[in-house]
């Protein structure tokens, strides 16, 4: 493919205090085989050695350390900074695997396809294949096969945010993410784009989701299925599928509690 056809793309960190893991996040998008990037770490001020890190990447990388108004506001402001015609948010706790911005440039250059995903696998603290990983990678694979609008505002963990990527196009048409968001955003953000699109998923595995006690899906799994029914009312979902949401949701805290075990 000719390199002039491929598309920019534009990826962000949101990171706060996370300096145990950043390194490896890092380390993944500059590792890419890609031609075409930009890459941004938003962080919100860190104090725990992250900022050092960040200085020893010298201009690989562009970042700023500054209090913000959390991980949403992060993102918006990195994304604003972005010229890319793909973009992303990776957080500061997952990783690319190699070649995933390829995949991801060269669908877009021969589809122009405006919501991209694809797989995901679960990893440990170390990096590791994480023991339970088989089960979540499966049964969002088992979603994605049902994908429509509907299975999405039932069942919010279908797409894997790390793997998830959109075009310019699409995201001066639904807007920046809501940041009244600290646990759902990337759900609101999918709620919104499947309005106008369908993701186009390459059925790959494009990203490690980092599983690690201080995440928020770790922490506050009950708060952020709070906030997911209330960006499914806001984003117009029928009571019916309010109600089946609500099981979903209370079947994945239970295979959660089981996979901590």
């Amino acid at each position: 493919m000719n390199l002039k056809n491929l598309p920019l793309i534009s990826i962000v960190t949101p990171s706060y205090n996370q300096a145990q893991f950043i390194r490896a996040t890092i380390d993944s998008v500059l590792s890419q085989d890609y031609p075409n990037f930009e890459y941004f770490v938003m962080d919100g001020g860190s104090t725990d050695g992250t900022v050092e890190i960040l200085k020893s990447y010298g201009d690989k990388i562009k970042w700023e350390s500054k209090k913000d108004a959390g991980q949403t506001d992060a993102i918006n402001k990195g994304l604003r900074k972005a010229k890319g015609e793909v973009l992303a948010y990776l957080n500061s706790d997952d990783v690319y695997m190699p070649g995933t911005l390829k995949a991801v440039g060269e669908y877009y250059a021969t589809t122009s396809a405006d919501w991209i995903t694809g797989d995901c696998i679960v990893i440990d603290e170390q990096g590791r294949p994480h023991h339970g990983g088989w089960l979540v990678r499966g049964y969002k694979r088992f979603l994605m096969a049902l994908y429509s609008p509907t299975t999405l505002r039932i069942a919010d963990s279908m797409l894997p945010q790390p793997s998830t990527f959109w075009s310019r196009n699409a995201w001066e048409k639904v807007g920046e993410f809501n940041v009244k968001y600290r646990y759902v955003m990337d759900y609101d953000y999918w709620l919104r784009l499947a309005k106008y699109y369908k993701p186009h998923d390459l059925k790959v595995v494009l990203s490690g989701f980092r599983a690690q006690p201080d995440s928020k899906s770790e922490t506050s799994r009950d708060k952020l299925m709070a906030e997911g029914l209330i960006t499914l009312k806001e984003n117009g979902a029928k009571p019916w599928e309010i109600s089946l949401h609500k099981i979903h949701s209370d079947i994945v805290r239970t295979i959660y509690n089981l996979l901590k075990k």
